[in-house]
């Protein structure tokens, strides 16, 4: 028996759209400035790293971070990264919309003057034709995960460990189950075989339920084709199971959600080759999510649907489109009427401020449209969609349900459009519960369903708003059995084995940064870009933060030059 002292209780949080089991491989690999709460501080958690990561491996910092949330309000320039990272590759992901490579790893990619830009991307050069190190999503982010792609792996026996290590930060912050969306060069079967070995040992402290994502452009049918005959929908066990297609359907229908870039329209092979897909995974019975960010995607991909379905009925086949930020109230009722649904995930959080400069503050008010969903009924399931375009954190997405607002302090939303902290935690139980099939057993504390439960730190119901954001588990059961315990609880925890290699930054650094490192700074310089103006308002925590002047206007703004220098200065 645990007396819990009146600590908050909550069935353990589920992540519907969290790329696990991919970045579980690279964890102990990746240097995460999720948190940190200004640039100076990340400079110098670089810096550190960088002193101490061996040839020939790299410093990876993928995402989950945006410039927003520092207190300089910018993002570091290249000068910068080079300066204190001369001789280690660096490579810093920056949402989807760009990464910045030091001279190092531009050398280790191999990319030089010669180099031609790849199709939907674009390698910045300076005035003599040489790559800068920024390297540009327009809008495809292949440029990007290709290159983070070419660093070096971690051997078998390190990829263990750093899936068990990120399982238990995502512990710590009291998830206990997720649905694995696949991912960019992340191959099935034999990307699975980590997954696979910790669940063949007993050693799953997160359930999973996978989609599977094709990496076939042009041959999608066949990768769904080939995946019929190898695994059935549901199958697997309470820790490990199927979960069905996506959320790659077909290439041709991926709209990635850069706000720095126009919105992207769809190749016009789109309706014929995601029709294909469709259908047959409707006639065997697959359950399906698909990316799709803007309502234009949704309204074509419904189109297909709805046409699908006049000879090939959906029936009780469960489907559900991702992300869905510009979805029309209009194509909401479609969804509903063929039983669709809905994951919404906290990407506005990290990108609202460029959704506003590009689209305005009206538009943004309604995306996505939480409350509108919620109102008619349509199956909603939170996310993270982490690692790279968001924080894994899931308390970051709570916040930005009941606020409306972003890391950056930006309000988006107004009350017509919040979510009530019970629903917003619904939302991360039995709404995800539901994208799995899974909703009779878990996401609710009652009898018969699983034993997954969080004890947290702050009681999640009272807290300030401004804390929810801090939030942590201090005791998280997963099938009654303790997986990770703190604070008072502390008693009760099984540490795992240090992270590895020796270099891990997760042994240094750890995972979310909840305050300040305390680290020595390293001084981070002011934009030099001529004519750079910065325009702040006061957030409510009374941090300083950046923001473009948004009195009056009515019209988008223009973008002169939105990657000056990497200072992400857009208003420059």
């Amino acid at each position: 028996m645990i007396d819990l002292r009146g600590k908050r209780v909550i069935p353990g949080l589920n992540d519907s759209h969290l790329h696990l089991i991919r970045g579980g491989l690279n964890y102990n690999m990746e240097l995460r400035w999720d948190g940190v709460r200004s640039l100076a501080d990340a400079l110098s958690m670089l810096k550190i790293q960088a002193d101490q990561t061996p040839v020939p491996q790299w410093v990876r910092v993928v995402g989950g971070w945006s410039e927003f949330q520092f207190k300089e309000c910018r993002m570091p320039t290249l000068k910068e990264i080079n300066v204190v990272a001369p001789d280690t590759p660096v490579f810093i992901l920056h949402l989807y919309d760009r990464a910045m490579l030091n001279g190092a790893a531009l050398r280790a990619t191999g990319v030089t003057k010669d180099t031609l830009d790849p199709a939907g991307g674009r390698i910045e050069r300076d005035a003599n034709g040489n790559p800068t190190g920024m390297l540009i999503a327009e809008p495809n982010a292949l440029i990007l995960y290709s290159a983070l792609a070419r660093g070096p792996k971690l051997p078998l026996g390190d990829q263990i460990n750093s899936t068990r290590h990120f399982m238990r930060e995502l512990n710590r912050l009291g998830v206990t189950s997720c649905i694995d969306a696949g991912g960019g060069f992340q191959n099935y079967p034999e990307d699975y075989d980590v997954i696979d070995k910790l669940h063949k040992d007993g050693l799953m402290t997160i359930r999973i339920a996978y989609n599977l994502f094709t990496q076939n452009k042009g041959g999608e049918l066949a990768d769904f084709k080939k995946w019929t005959g190898m695994v059935k929908p549901y199958s697997g066990d309470d820790y490990l199971r199927h979960n069905g297609a996506g959320e790659m359907l077909v290439f041709s229908a991926a709209d990635f959600e850069d706000f720095l870039q126009p919105r992207p329209d769809m190749a016009a092979s789109m309706e014929k080759e995601l029709g294909g897909v469709v259908r047959f995974l409707v006639e065997n019975n697959w359950p399906f999510r698909l990316h799709a960010t803007y309502d234009e995607t949704i309204n074509r991909a419904l189109d297909v649907f709805e046409t699908i379905n006049r000879d090939t009925k959906f029936g009780d086949v469960r489907w559900f489109f991702d992300h869905a930020e510009t979805v029309s109230e209009k194509n909401l009722e479609r969804i509903k009427r063929l039983n669709g649904g809905i994951a919404v995930q906290h990407r506005m959080a990290f990108q609202g401020e460029y959704f506003v400069a590009r689209y305005g503050q009206h538009a943004a008010e309604h995306s996505p449209a939480l409350r509108k969903m919620l109102d008619m009924g349509i199956p909603v399931g939170g996310g993270a969609d982490a690692t790279r375009v968001a924080s894994y954190n899931p308390w970051v997405s709570l916040y930005w349900m009941v606020t409306g607002k972003t890391v950056g302090g930006l309000p988006l939303y107004g009350n017509s459009n919040w979510l009530e902290r019970e629903e917003a935690l619904y939302l991360w139980t039995r709404g995800s519960a539901y994208k799995s099939n899974e909703e009779k057993v878990k996401g609710v504390l009652m009898p018969g369903m699983y034993a997954d439960l969080a004890i947290l730190s702050q009681d999640s119901f009272t807290v300030p708003d401004k804390d929810i954001k801090d939030i942590t588990s201090i005791l998280t059961l997963v099938g009654g059995k303790i997986v990770y315990a703190d604070a008072e609880f502390k008693s009760h925890d099984a540490p795992l084995p240090p992270a590895s290699p020796d270099w891990s930054p997760v042994r240094y650094f750890g995972g979310y940064q909840k305050v300040s490192t305390g680290y020595a700074p390293v001084a981070a310089s002011k934009c030099t870009v001529q004519g750079c103006s910065h325009h702040p308002y006061q957030a409510e925590d009374g941090k300083l933060s950046r923001w473009l002047n948004l009195d009056g206007q009515k019209d988008k703004p223009s973008f002169k030059n939105p990657w000056a220098i990497g200072c992400g200065c857009f208003a420059c």
